[in-house]
Formats: C-alpha cells, sequence, structure tokens
C-alpha cells in the first residue's frame, strides 16, 4: 500500500488513517517515534479526562440540530475511532490489514509478489487447494452453475444441499443437520429465532464469538454471560433464574479463537441437564482439527452426540468452503428448514460451496491423518513458543496460539517487524482484546513444518525482546465514545 497508513480496529471494525507525523523524505529515529508517541499520550489523555467531565443535558423540544446526525464523520463512535489512530500515527508501520493475498494460503502466502510463511489462515487441515476439494466445486458448477438462485424452500434446491446434510449428520452422528450460507449469520438467526422476548434466558461464555452475542441480541430474550469457562457460575445463574424462563439456552465454543482454549463440555452438559436447558456448541475451531480422529469436541471427549441441542459450525475452516451449518434432532432441523429467516429468506448455499464442503467432509472422516498432523505442529509450535518464556495464554491442544506481548503498540510493532522477515501473522488490538490482552495470534496447519515454527519463533521471541526494551510500558487512552 502506498504511503505511511496505520489502522486499528474499534470492536471488530477497522479504518486507515494517514499519519500527520510520517515523512515521507525521512523515517523517524526510534527516539523521535516515542516523543511523538509521548506528546499524543498526554494529549488524548487530556482529552479523555476532559470528556469524562463532560456533562450532558437534553436538548429543548425541537431544538436538537439534526445536521450532525446525518454526518457519518461527526458521529462520537467515529470520532473516538479516529481519536485511538492518533496514537500510533507515529510508529510508521505498514498497515497489515486487508493484505492481498495472491495464491492459496496453506503455510505459505504470497503478497506483493513477495512469497512469506503464513500464519493467519484458517486452513487448518490443507484441504483448501486440495485438488480433490477444487476439482468437484468445479464440478458442481458446470452442473448447476454459479448460484442456485432462489431460496432453498423456494426453487433453489439442489441434490448437493441433501447430500451435504446428510454427511454432517455422519459426521457428527446426529439425526440431520441444515447448511446455510454464513457461518456468523447462522448463530445470528437461529439463536435470534428460536429464542424468543420475554419468555426465554440464554446465558453465554463471556468470550464467546460476536456472532452468539448478536443472535442473542436480536432474539430479545433476556441475555446473562458468565465468567469464561466458569460451569461453577453458570450453575449459580441457572439455580437463581431458571424457573423464571421457558425456553434456556446455554451457548458455549468448542475451541475459543481468541485464546485457543477448550471448552469442558462435558461439565456444560451435567449443568444444561441438571437445569433443563438447551446446549448449543460452536465448533467454527473445533471440527476438523481437535480430537484422536479431528472431528471435533464429541471426539476430544468421547461424547454422545445427544447431548447436545445444537451442533453449529462453519464451513470457512477445515471444510474449505463458505458457510454454517446446525446439526441436531430431525425435529428440530425440519422446524428451522421451514422457519428460520436467515435460511427461509436467503439464497441457498452456492453449487461450489456445497460441493467443496462435501468433499471435504468425506476426505476429513477418511483421512484423519491430516488432524492429527495439525495437532503434532500445534504442540509443536506451544513448547518452543513456551520455552522461549512467550506468553501463550491457555492455549492448549489446539490450532490457535496467541503470543500476548499484553500492549497494543508492542503487538503492531511486532507484526511489522515479522513481516519485514518473511512472516505473515495479524496483530490484536486493543479495544478488540484488552489492552493487557493484546496479541499476535497464529494459526497452526498440517502444511507448517518444524522448519516454519522454529524460525517463527526464533524471530517472534528476538523481535519482541528489542521492542519491549526500545520503546517501553507504552499504552493507549481509552477514549471514550462521546
Amino acid at each position: 500500500m502506498d504511503g505511511p497508513w496505520i489502522r486499528i480496529g474499534f470492536f471488530g471494525n477497522f479504518t486507515l488513517v494517514k499519519s500527520e507525523f510520517m515523512s515521507e523524505e525521512r523515517p523517524l529515529s526510534a527516539e523521535e517515534k516515542r516523543e511523538k508517541l509521548k506528546q499524543l499520550l498526554k494529549q488524548k489523555a487530556a482529552q479523555a479526562e476532559a470528556a469524562k467531565s463532560t456533562v450532558s443535558t437534553a436538548p429543548a423540544k425541537g431544538k436538537t440540530d439534526t445536521s450532525k446526525f446525518a454526518d457519518v464523520n461527526q458521529f462520537p463512535e467515529v470520532q473516538a475511532l479516529a481519536a485511538q489512530f492518533e496514537t500510533l500515527q507515529s510508529l510508521q508501520v505498514e498497515n497489515p490489514y486487508f493484505r492481498v493475498n495472491e495464491v492459496i494460503v496453506n503455510n505459505k502466502t504470497q503478497i506483493g509478489g513477495r512469497e512469506l510463511l503464513s500464519w493467519s489462515s484458517y486452513n487448518y487441515i490443507g484441504l483448501s487447494g486440495d485438488v480433490r476439494v477444487s476439482e468437484a466445486a468445479k464440478a458442481a458448477v458446470d452442473q448447476y452453475g454459479t448460484s442456485v438462485s432462489a431460496s432453498r424452500i423456494a426453487t433453489g434446491e439442489k441434490p448437493l444441499h441433501g447430500q451435504l446434510e446428510k454427511a454432517l449428520a455422519e459426521l457428527i452422528g446426529t439425526e440431520d443437520a441444515i447448511t446455510l450460507v454464513s457461518g456468523h449469520a447462522t448463530n445470528v438467526t437461529v439463536i435470534g429465532h428460536l429464542m424468543r422476548p420475554g419468555k426465554d434466558l440464554i446465558v453465554y461464555d463471556d468470550l464467546s464469538h460476536n456472532c452468539i452475542i448478536e443472535g442473542a441480541v436480536l432474539s430479545g430474550a433476556r441475555r446473562i454471560a458468565f465468567p469464561h469457562e466458569n460451569y461453577e457460575a453458570l450453575d449459580q445463574i441457572l439455580t437463581d433464574n431458571r424457573a423464571d424462563y421457558e425456553r434456556v439456552l446455554v451457548a458455549i465454543e468448542g475451541v475459543y479463537s481468541m485464546d485457543g482454549d477448550i471448552a469442558d463440555v462435558p461439565k456444560f452438559i451435567e449443568i444444561k441437564k441438571k437445569h433443563n436447558a438447551l446446549l448449543l456448541v460452536d465448533e467454527a475451531h473445533s471440527m476438523g482439527v481437535i480430537g484422536p480422529n479431528g472431528l471435533g469436541v464429541r471426539d476430544y471427549f468421547n461424547l454422545d452426540p445427544n447431548d447436545v441441542d445444537l451442533w453449529m459450525g462453519t464451513f470457512s475452516k477445515s471444510f474449505a468452503s463458505c458457510g454454517g451449518y446446525i446439526a441436531g434432532r430431525k425435529a428440530l432441523i425440519n422446524y428451522l428448514k421451514y422457519n428460520t429467516p436467515g435460511f427461509v429468506y436467503s439464497v441457498g448455499i452456492s453449487p461450489a460451496n456445497a460441493a467443496a464442503a462435501l468433499a471435504s467432509t468425506g476426505i476429513m472422516m477418511s483421512e484423519p491423518r491430516r488432524a492429527q498432523k495439525c495437532q503434532a505442529n500445534a504442540a509443536s509450535f506451544l513448547s518452543k513458543a513456551k520455552a522461549k518464556g512467550l506468553d501463550t495464554g491457555p492455549s492448549k491442544d489446539t490450532a490457535v496460539v496467541p503470543i500476548i506481548t499484553g500492549n497494543s503498540a508492542h503487538a503492531l510493532l511486532l507484526a511489522d517487524a515479522l513481516f519485514k522477515e518473511g512472516i505473515n501473522v495479524q496483530p490484536i488490538l486493543y479495544p478488540a482484546v484488552a489492552e493487557e490482552a493484546a496479541r499476535l495470534r497464529f494459526f497452526i496447519t498440517s502444511d507448517h513444518t518444524e522448519e516454519n515454527i522454529v524460525f517463527t519463533i526464533d524471530k517472534t521471541a528476538q523481535h519482541l525482546e528489542r521492542i519491549r526494551k526500545e520503546y517501553g510500558n507504552l499504552s493507549f487512552p481509552k477514549v471514550p465514545m462521546g
């Protein structure tokens, strides 16, 4: 990208700004960067304090200045986002987001004509780019076209849809399954439709993915978050509240995508049975990866699949496709097919995506060695990172390994330094995570080699030590929303 741009996240949304401190003629020295950043930190801290003391009063009826509500640039959240960007503009790093990957991404990628090691892909078991998956997608396009061109309940149903859903039910061990065009939308529309305002309760892990929370909000049901992985807190919440509601849904994830830890699903099953609740397990990052055969948390814990009411997953990771699914009892799936808005009022999953997911499902079941190789690589990466003194959080037995820097500026600088070394990995910054939890997030695949792992860990440890010494304990002010 031309010019000294920088990008940082605000609740998962991102924007670019160009730094007034970045010289096109001469890069700033480390000392100059530090001084500029200190000035900005003081300025933003003062602005934040001033904003705290501002008292908001309701305008007189009919006297509201409506012009500012039609100008996105005047939205308080947009201005707060821009204020956060200013604290980073003096770091002179290349924008690490929206980089164009020009080839199939496995353990390597190509960006700007340059080959790099990739640690930013969900292609956990290498099926995106597998010739069998690609050929299945091509054949589906030749036979059915590029779109099913209608909602499935109308005229969009194709043989591939039923075949895929049958294969998923077999894979998971359930009676039936339903597929939807988006993984995120699957949770949003299913939770949003199944649970009801004024009657029902949704209790979810406080580190749940955005799609679970958005679905809960959409439903209008009462929502209570419990502390991450704390099944005892969940038990107490249900003890105190269960009798006041009709349907109660407990929502957890198989593998949490930020920390790479695995939910203690047997404990949650025990609690959901005790309180007559429904249980949803989001397997986006666990299916195809964990367990002796790579078949997710059911395989990992040797569970009875009927003990989970809604097995949710996405096709964009191990399945090398795009979309989402819910697997469960036939009565539930049949109800969802005729009533869920995100299914009934949406075009069906495309022929190419359905065929790719179907082919991947078959390979996943017949070639467990892929998941086993991914697991071995992840274990090697994790042990080597810990041996170097790197903070990997609670990651264990999964393909998601964070390297926690504890500082957003350090995470950004570290990602930039690694990119220059030929390593592509994404920084996760405040406020997407707490400032003390800022990190780089590594996704390990079956295609990575031991050489890739050793090189990456060595460079990460080397540059993080340098950055901490050079920049000290920088932190970003929490700019109010307005």
